[in-house]
């Protein structure tokens, strides 16, 4: 928690639980990242956090931007990017998005498949492609299932298609799974991606760019190696695939770039156990999977929580959220260790929550409101 989250929390009135972010960390990560692979273009990938302090101060500092749906776009031109900034970077789109997009003057487009490129080319005629590969995510907390991506043997193919119908095959992306803690996990993706590259060009296509996709992690429970450790190891990825001749590369940081910069602060309503033999308690938050806690999904994500009874003995324990909704617990079959003097009305602040939370809080799940967000 910084200084100036600090002293919001201190003047707050007790109205809900909130997240607060701070800006001047977010500014310091976007710093971090741009030293880390200097000939490299951030694309912020706006699903993570699209506020628009965040992306007005993203946009101020020079980086381009990541986009899933029209409404992104829309929110980063508003923001002051201009359209060449701005990548369409989800693989499912309908074609008026994509017709939209392009009369807003976006041109590079995501695909991994013929019909996408099909759509594409219709729209948006002469503009930028990449296609989306398949990866493992071995070593991300989050990993990614196979909805988008094709199997990199058939990405030349498609890039082949968009080359025949008047567009312009540009590169090759891929994701290595969000909260990727292991830095060598892009040399297997970039050496499916050399082999593409070899591919087209074989058949006269010459690729310029590989999208190195987000993954980029920010710290919870477990220490993550450095931003500069990433860009070190990626570059001698690339150098070891592509040998001198190094494409056009991108990143799409999200949780990397915001998720360090927020804190959730909640309270605890109830502490209660199942049975009177029962070792663990249960610990109810006045938030949960529905007030924007999501990635607690499968446990993946398990957020530091600070009470202001840290430092007395602890037990394990089941955490829950208030809705009447079964699915709203967030931490049972790893239970988590909180201080057994923790009681009805304490505050508790979950660090590393500035990224995928106020946009996964339901609109008014049970008559919740949204969670209140604050960007100072």
């Amino acid at each position: 928690m910084t200084e100036r989250i600090r002293e919001f929390l201190r003047s707050r009135n007790d109205e809900g639980p909130c997240l607060v972010v701070d800006l001047n960390v977010v500014k310091t990560n976007y710093h971090a990242f741009a030293k880390a692979l200097p000939d490299t273009k951030v694309f912020y990938a706006v699903k993570a956090n699209p506020a628009p302090e965040v992306l007005s101060l993203l946009a101020g500092l020079g980086s381009s931007f990541d986009t899933a749906s029209v409404q992104e776009i829309e929110m980063v031109l508003a923001a002051g990017a201009s359209a060449d900034r701005i990548s369409f970077g989800n693989t499912i789109k309908k074609e008026r998005d994509i017709a939209r997009a392009f009369a807003l003057g976006v041109r590079l487009f995501a695909v991994d498949c013929k019909p996408e490129v099909e759509k594409v080319a219709r729209a948006a005629p002469g503009s930028k492609v990449f296609c989306r590969i398949l990866s493992d995510c071995v070593g991300a907390e989050w990993p990614l299932s196979r909805k988008f991506g094709c199997e990199p043997s058939m990405a030349a193919d498609v890039l082949e298609h968009a080359h025949t119908l008047g567009l312009e095959a540009h590169g090759i992306s891929f994701h290595v799974g969000s909260q990727q803690r292991n830095p060598h996990a892009w040399d297997r993706a970039l050496a499916s991606a050399a082999a593409v590259f070899r591919e087209c060009g074989d058949r006269g296509i010459n690729l310029a760019m590989v999208n190195l996709g987000g993954g980029f992690p920010t710290k919870y429970l477990k220490s993550v190696p450095t931003v500069k450790t990433y860009g070190s190891s990626i570059f001698r990825a690339l150098r070891r695939h592509f040998g001198n001749r190094i494409p056009e590369t991108i990143i799409e940081p999200g949780r990397g770039m915001v998720g360090n910069a927020g804190l959730i602060e909640a309270e605890v309503v109830l502490v209660s156990k199942k049975s009177e033999t029962d070792d663990v308690r249960w610990v109810y938050l006045d938030i949960g999977k529905f007030g924007g806690l999501a990635e607690t999904m499968d446990e993946s994500i398990r957020y530091p929580i600070r009470t202001p009874r840290d430092g007395d003995a602890t037990a394990p324990c089941v955490l829950a959220g208030p809705t009447c909704d079964s699915a709203d617990v967030l931490y049972e079959k790893q239970p988590y260790e909180l201080p057994v003097s923790l009681s009805i009305g304490d505050k508790v602040l979950i660090e590393g929550t500035g990224a995928y939370t106020a946009t996964y809080s339901a609109v008014a799940f049970n008559g919740f409101p949204p969670l209140k967000t604050y960007h100072i």
